[in-house]
C-alpha cells in the first residue's frame, strides 16, 4: 500500500526573510529551507547578538531594522515567516505590505481576543496567511491522515495523545512571561493535529497546570477530553516533568478504529531536540497484524517543508486548499480556549 509521507515542494518557489532568530529558527526553519533549497534573503531579531551568531551559523544577511527587511522583502517578492513570541505578530502584520504571502508562528497570538485581532488584520490587509501547525506536514502524520482518508482504519472510535516524558523548557526563556504556556504552545500541536483529523469536537473538558521542579513555567501538564459524540472516545494526558530516565517515558499518538489501528510514536519529543526516529505502526484491515511503516524524515526538519510549501503552492495556485490558514487556525484557537475556560471554571465537585 502507497502512502503519501511528504508535500511536493513548489514548482517556482519565491524567496523567503524571517523574522525571528531563536532556537526554533535555528533547530527546524533553516534546516528546513536548507533542506528544500529554499533561498533564504536574510533574516531580523530584534536581539542583534541572536541574529548576528544566527546569520553567521547559516551565511545569510542580518537586518539591523525590521523595516530594512520589509524593504528587501517588498522588492524581491518574498514571503515573510514570522517566528516570533505571539505578543508580536499583529504588529508586524499591520507593518509587511498589503498582499503579502505569509507563515505565523504558532500560537496564533497569545489568546483568542489576540487571534481575532489577527484574523482580522490578514482580512483587512489582504494577507495569503497560514499558520505554522507543522505536525500536520510531519511525514509520519501525513501517512496517518492518507491512511484515514483511505478508510484504512474503517470509522475511528478511540484517538489518544499520551506524552509522558521530561521536556527542557528552560531551552525557550520568552515562556516564564507567559500566563498560558503547555496548551498554547504545545499541546496546541494535538488539538490542531485532532482537528485535522476528525474535525471540530462539540465540547471540551480540561485541566492544565504547572508542577513543584518547575514553578517559573504557568503550566507543564495537561489533561483533556473533547467530545465527539457518542462513538469517539477522544483524550490527552500530558506530562513533561517526568524525570525517572529514559524507562517507561512515552510520547504517542494511538488511533483506533473499527477495521484498523495505528500507533505513532513522537521520537523528537524524547530527549529533545535531539530525540529519537519518528515511529509509525499500522494494524490494517485483514492485515497479518502489526506493520511498521518504513519512511525517511521526521517532525523536525521535514515538516517545516511542508508548511512552507503549501503556502507557496496555494499563493502561486498549484494548491486549490491552504491547509493551516489563518482561517482554519482560528477554530485551533477557538479549541484551546475553551480548554483554558474549562480549566478555570473547574471540575463537579463529589456530591454529599
Amino acid at each position: 500500500m502507497q502512502l503519501k509521507n511528504s508535500w511536493p515542494l513548489p514548482s517556482f518557489p519565491k524567496p523567503i526573510v524571517i523574522i525571528g532568530a531563536g532556537g526554533i529558527v535555528n533547530d527546524a526553519h533553516l534546516p528546513a529551507y536548507s533542506k528544500a533549497k529554499f533561498d533564504v534573503l536574510g533574516l531580523y531579531d530584534i536581539d542583534q547578538e541572536r541574529v548576528l551568531d544566527t546569520a553567521k551559523k547559516w551565511n545569510l544577511k542580518s537586518y539591523t531594522s525590521l523595516d530594512e527587511l520589509i524593504s528587501n522583502a517588498k522588492a524581491n517578492k518574498a514571503v515573510f515567516d514570522l517566528a516570533t513570541p505571539p505578543s508580536a505578530i499583529q504588529g508586524i502584520l499591520k507593518k509587511i505590505p498589503v498582499g503579502s504571502t505569509v507563515l505565523i508562528q504558532k500560537p496564533m497570538g497569545e489568546d483568542f481576543k489576540d487571534a481575532k485581532g489577527i484574523r482580522a488584520i490578514c482580512r483587512r490587509r489582504k494577507l495569503t496567511a497560514a499558520v505554522n501547525f507543522q505536525l500536520r506536514f510531519s511525514p509520519m502524520m501525513m501517512i496517518v491522515q492518507d491512511c484515514i482518508e483511505k478508510k484504512v482504519f474503517g470509522d475511528i472510535t478511540d484517538l489518544e495523545v499520551h506524552l509522558n516524558l521530561l521536556t527542557p523548557w528552560e531551552l525557550f526563556p520568552f515562556l516564564k512571561k507567559m500566563s498560558r504556556v503547555e496548551i498554547a504552545v504545545h499541546s496546541i500541536h494535538y488539538l490542531d493535529l485532532i482537528r485535522s483529523f476528525l474535525v471540530n469536537p462539540s465540547r471540551v473538558w480540561a485541566h492544565t497546570l504547572g508542577h513543584p521542579s518547575s514553578k517559573e513555567f504557568a503550566q507543564t501538564r495537561t489533561t483533556a477530553i473533547l467530545n465527539y459524540g457518542p462513538d469517539i472516545r477522544c483524550s490527552l494526558s500530558i506530562n513533561h516533568n517526568y524525570r525517572k530516565g529514559p524507562n517507561f517515558q512515552s510520547a504517542q499518538v494511538r488511533i483506533d478504529g473499527i477495521d484498523g489501528a495505528a500507533v505513532i510514536k513522537l521520537g523528537l519529543l524524547l530527549d529533545y531536540p535531539k530525540g529519537e526516529p519518528d515511529e509509525v505502526w499500522i494494524f490494517p484491515e485483514g492485515g497479518p497484524g502489526w506493520e511498521k511503516i518504513d519512511f525517511e524524515g521526521g517532525w523536525f526538519p521535514e515538516a517545516f517543508i511542508g508548511t512552507m510549501s503549501n503556502l507557496q503552492r496555494f499563493s502561486s495556485g498549484e494548491d486549490k486548499k491552504l491547509y493551516t490558514s489563518v482561517e482554519d487556525a482560528f477554530h485551533t484557537m477557538s479549541l484551546v480556549e475553551s480548554c483554558y475556560i474549562s480549566s478555570k471554571k473547574g471540575d463537579t465537585a463529589l456530591p454529599k
